[in-house]
């Protein structure tokens, strides 16, 4: 794309962040045009799928942000030390990766799922490498879990590209961000989905203030079909942002639906008598692994927090 034309003026226009790089970002204004844009000051926190305002720099090519426009959403995530991250803003879909290979974390999954949840977006999970499966009429009893209680799950390759379209076609002319633990084949992933686009993975780049090229930390892909994919880093771990132990609970839809018949109107179901969660648990119509995951991200929200005091 080309530069987008600077003018006498200095006026501000609007753009989306399609790529980050620390503190330069890359910039698409509704025309089509894209710039490398930097950040005002240190107050700024934006990320890829902000929509900003953004005026050009005298005499460069770069553009300067000024302000981040209000999000619609943000995808957020405590780090080890209690401080909260965004990750992502203005999404649609949360597509969550689990694979064959490694050994899948249904917990991280978990964790993703209360996110969206939270966040109202449509969780859609994505078990790759399934031509690593020897019998392909194994059922994973996790994806069952989540089958059940009416979540979107599809099964695919990457290698193969069996199922890719489903994902697709669930995301439809919106726009999602792939995420999932380091090793899922989450590249390979966006590289069938994305097809013959010249916006791969890491294909967009910034020379940096020493004039070495970084590759972006996250990026903002356009699909052929309509709608759009925001790349993210993988991780070893993720735990949503909450702003309550009482959030775990509407991040895990079968319990925010069996809690309406508790007992008490701010049960935790924990240890409480007559809790409802707790007694479908023990009937079996709520999975107990789902019910143990709940529990942590309780007891991880509760750690995290003191940490915050």
């Amino acid at each position: 794309m080309s530069a987008y034309s600077h003018n006498s003026l200095m006026t501000e226009d609007t753009a989306t962040i399609i790529a980050t790089y620390s503190r330069l970002m890359r910039l698409r204004f509704a025309t089509g045009e894209e710039v490398h844009a930097r950040i005002k000051g240190k107050r700024i926190k934006a990320v890829c799928g902000d929509l900003v305002t953004a005026k050009p720099i005298a005499n460069e090519d770069d553009w300067l942000i000024t302000e981040i426009n209000e999000r619609k959403n943000k995808l957020t995530r405590q780090n080890v030390g209690g401080q909260i991250e965004v990750l992502a803003a203005n999404i649609d879909a949360l597509i969550i990766v689990a694979s064959v290979s490694p050994l899948p974390d249904w917990y991280i999954v978990d964790r993703y799922l209360c996110a969206a949840e939270l966040m109202g977006v449509l969780p859609i999970i994505v078990f790759n490498k399934i031509d690593l499966l020897q019998e392909h009429d194994i059922k994973i009893i996790e994806l069952q879990e989540y089958q059940d209680i009416g979540l979107t799950i599809i099964e695919c390759s990457a290698k193969t590209g069996e199922g890719t379209g489903d994902i697709l076609e669930s995301l439809g002319n919106q726009c999602g961000i792939i995420v999932g633990q380091s090793g899922v084949g989450k590249s390979s992933l966006i590289n069938q989905l994305v097809g013959d686009s010249s916006q791969r993975t890491g294909n967009i780049s910034a020379k940096s203030g020493e004039g070495k090229h970084t590759t972006a930390n996250s990026i903002l892909i356009s699909l052929q079909e309509g709608g759009s994919l925001i790349d993210s880093p993988g991780v070893r771990d993720y735990a949503p942002a909450l702003s309550s132990v009482t959030d775990a609970a509407v991040g895990f839809r079968e319990i925010a639906d069996a809690a309406q018949s508790c007992r008490f109107t701010n049960c935790r179901h924990l240890r409480e008598p007559g809790c409802a969660i707790k007694e479908a648990v023990n009937s079996g119509s709520i999975s107990y692994r789902r019910y143990d995951s709940f529990k942590r991200v309780v007891r991880l929200t509760e750690k995290l927090m003191e940490k915050n005091y």
